[in-house]
């Protein structure tokens, strides 16, 4: 298991990409699985960078994990922010128009359809957010 300590900033979004890149290059991950993978990557860092410790700032972790059986990459996102269950928030209904839906679920609708599994739990002070994607 690999790990960074960084600071939830927008900025640092290509040093998370980066990290996971690395991690990646061990396995035979084909270039539109990694695709969905930093795309829900993505979305995840710049809610935390954003929401978590707004207005302040705070750092995440990012760890990652390739799972041999099933070939497989946990992507588990550790922050001390406000504590928030995404997935506690009803998938908004894509069938209707932009303009009648409510205001904000895209991004983890989006992520839950990008990755396998999706989990949250707030633990000892902290957002615990793990991404299962099958390789």
């Amino acid at each position: 298991m690999n790990e960074l300590n960084i600071e939830a900033s927008v900025d640092n979004l290509g040093k998370v990409i980066g990290f996971i890149e690395e991690k990646l290059e061990t396995t035979e991950c084909k270039p539109k699985t990694q695709m969905q993978i930093e795309t829900a990557v993505e979305e995840l860092f710049v809610n935390i960078a954003r929401y978590a410790y707004a207005p302040n700032t705070g750092n995440a972790t990012v760890r990652v994990e390739v799972i041999p059986e099933p070939l497989s990459v946990v992507i588990t996102f550790i922050d001390n922010g406000v504590p928030y269950d995404p997935l506690a928030k009803e998938d908004p209904d894509i069938t209707l128009p932009a303009e009648e839906r409510g205001i904000g679920g895209l991004g983890i609708y989006m992520v839950k359809k990008l990755t396998d599994n999706i989990t949250y739990e707030y633990k000892d002070g902290k957002n615990i957010l793990s991404i299962v994607k099958n390789l």
